[in-house]
């Protein structure tokens, strides 16, 4: 902090209640001075060879006969007149950034200029500034935060535009010339506190962060600190990334914090809205400068604040860009509507439409800046969009397994969400079945066709060994679902056993089922969400049975198959090398015999739906199976 004392007499204010006297001189104060409560008992001569607008009051005061003069307009009060005062008897002013401004308009207000007298306070206190105070980090911003009592009078005179520049100035600097004291709270990198990993012995000067300047910034209220921001911007020196992570911290400090409390407590929201409107408008437009995170909490907080729809449409269409940088966490973004459902679906559902938009086929260029296109390499555009795709599937797969646990969340919502990222590859569709089952789960009261559309959502060929190994125990699945599942870990097994046999291969039905190295199939089980027959629903045809037949007799070298009701003894279970059975797979001959002997009957109920663990097995991997609870109906 920089001080400045003018004068060389010591103080002589007395203050007596609300009246301030000067009493270091034998003669009788012949003016009074009132602002506001306060009245000043002064003499004229000091105040009127300093001020020129002392000189007019005074001037009519007298031809009014009236000794008092009110100047209650004068900008900083009695505290900032009295800096005024005291100069004006040459006694001792003392100065600082937190008074410096309201002294410069007081003296700017009583016209104390040089052409009145040379070296007068106005003179001086601009030396100050200019020596002093705007070369000084924290003066600066000081000096800033007290124009907001001072306007229009520091607007004027310039000085908001001259702290300005020097903070903007400050902040664009190599970081490493920095060398003045700064606010810094949060958590370093080792290398900022001067701690290497290839550190040799020899202590090294602690590196000062490019972001140093951020946390000071946040006590500027948000008009001032839009500019300065504005300002910094506009000098091109700071990376973007650094604008976003000052952005950040404001955001945390002026309006995330307890946002939602404040909402819901009626508290004005109005200094909020403005925080908002500011953040929005200074987000850098470079790519990665800010976290997809950050954006979707900027997002739920002009859904809460009711924030007109050019705000949300702006974050939702950055959101898309980025949209595999996100977490689950961040797309729960809670509705504050009278809707029962408990988080915002259809700002999710925007959110991936942008996304699939800017993502499509035809979409190697890429949008930036609203209207700038720039054209890259096949190769590079390929490679990060699908490694983004796959990210956003996750993603997805992730945010409906939550949202699937909202008792009030309706059938269609959840289908339609999943249905728009149904195009997303893979890897397997574990994420889908996690949260069909979870919706299956809470929602208990779903009818049969209800059920077939939910689980025609995932395709039963993409489950991993863990997940068919969980569903074929499910008893809340639609046993269709259940058969299917067990007939396609049947192929793969057989699969495995013809991968063992060089000599073996594999008819083409049986090949037209397995999945494809981009993740689709080329006859694909899933079914459309809108039809309910049993080729729709994913039931095994005969036309797969039969295939299922044929690869297991060119498989078994002579071997024949037993009844339908007997168990499924394979000859291949007595080979050593196991290559006839896939590790912890279920062999469900039985179970498709019943199925096909169903079908035959023409829809006729079997009397008997009970699912039973084959004899071939291996009991250490199927545990629960061994017993299935018995259905009445095939759902």
């Amino acid at each position: 902090m920089k001080y400045m004392k003018l004068g060389s007499k010591p103080d002589a204010f007395q203050t007596e209640g609300s009246n301030i006297r000067f009493v270091a001189t034998e003669l009788a104060t012949d003016i009074v001075i009132s602002i506001g409560d306060v009245k000043f008992y002064l003499h004229k001569f000091p105040l009127l060879s300093k001020s020129s607008r002392l000189q007019r009051l005074v001037a009519s005061s007298n031809e009014e006969k009236n000794d008092e003069l009110d100047i209650s307009d004068i900008p900083g009060g009695p505290s900032a007149f009295e800096i005024c005062a005291k100069f004006c008897y040459g006694m001792i002013v003392t100065l600082n950034a937190y008074n410096v401004l309201a002294a410069r308009c007081a003296a700017e207000y009583l016209e104390m200029f040089e052409t009145i007298d040379k070296g007068n306070l106005i003179y001086k206190i601009d030396v100050f500034l200019t020596s002093s105070v705007f070369r000084t980090w924290k003066d600066s911003i000081i000096v800033l935060q007290s124009t907001k009592s001072l306007l229009p009078w520091c607007e004027n005179l310039k000085v908001i535009n001259h702290c300005i520049d020097s903070i903007g100035s400050k902040a664009s600097i190599d970081p490493s010339e920095v060398e003045w004291s700064y606010t810094y709270n949060r958590k370093k990198l080792p290398s900022e506190n001067g701690i290497d990993s290839h550190w040799n012995g020899v202590r090294k000067q602690p590196m000062v962060p490019n972001d140093w300047w951020v946390e000071d910034l946040c006590e500027l209220e948000v008009d001032l600190y839009k500019r300065v921001i504005m300002t910094i911007k506009a000098k091109g020196r700071t990376p973007p990334v650094v604008i976003g992570e000052a952005l950040r911290a404001y955001a945390y400090r002026r309006l995330l914090g307890s946002l939602e409390d404040a909402v819901s407590n009626g508290v004005d929201c109005t200094k909020r809205h403005a925080a908002l409107d500011a953040i929005v408008f200074l987000l850098p437009t470079e790519e990665g400068s800010v976290s997809c995170g950050f954006l979707l909490k900027l997002l739920k907080a002009a859904c809460l604040l009711e924030s007109g729809e050019s705000h949300r449409n702006n974050l939702i269409k950055r959101i898309g860009a980025q949209l595999d940088g996100a977490s689950v966490a961040d797309l729960l973004i809670p509705v504050n509507t009278d809707e029962n459902s408990v988080y915002n679906i259809d700002l999710v559902m925007a959110i991936v439409e942008e996304f699939m938009l800017q993502n499509s086929d035809n979409g190697k260029a890429k949008l930036q800046d609203d209207e700038e296109i720039v054209e890259a390499e096949n190769v590079s555009v390929t490679t990060v969009s699908s490694t983004s795709k796959l990210a956003v599937a996750k993603l997805i797969d992730g945010y409906l397994a939550e949202i699937a646990k909202d008792p009030n969340l309706p059938l269609p919502k959840l289908m339609a969400l999943a249905e728009m990222a149904s195009s997303l590859p893979r890897p397997t569709h574990d994420g889908l079945y996690r949260a069909i089952d979870m919706y299956l789960k809470v929602h208990p009261s779903l009818s049969k066709s209800e059920k077939k559309k939910l689980c025609g959502l995932m395709d039963c060929k993409q489950l991993s060994q863990d997940a068919c190994m969980h569903a074929v125990q499910n008893e809340r699945l639609p046993l269709r679902v259940v058969v299917q599942v067990l007939f396609f870990e049947q192929v793969r097994a057989s699969v495995a056993s013809a991968r063992s046999d060089p000599s073996a291969e594999l008819p083409s039905a049986v090949r037209s089922l397995l999945p494809r190295e981009n993740g689709n199939s080329i006859g694909s089980s899933r079914s459309a969400a809108t039809t309910t027959t049993e080729e729709e629903c994913g039931v095994p045809t005969s036309s797969d049975i039969n295939s299922l037949r044929s690869m297991r007799l060119a498989n078994n070298s002579g071997g024949s198959e037993r009844s339908s009701g007997s168990s499924d003894t394979n000859k291949n279970g007595d080979d050593k090398s196991g290559a006839g059975k896939a590790k912890g797979m279920l062999m469900p001959k039985k179970i498709l015999s019943k199925l096909w002997s169903s079908k035959t009957n023409a829809g006729e109920n079997s009397s008997s739906d009970t699912l039973e663990s084959p004899g071939s097995v291996n009991p250490e991997e199927v545990k629960s199976t061994q017993s299935r609870i018995t259905r009445r109906s095939v759902s």
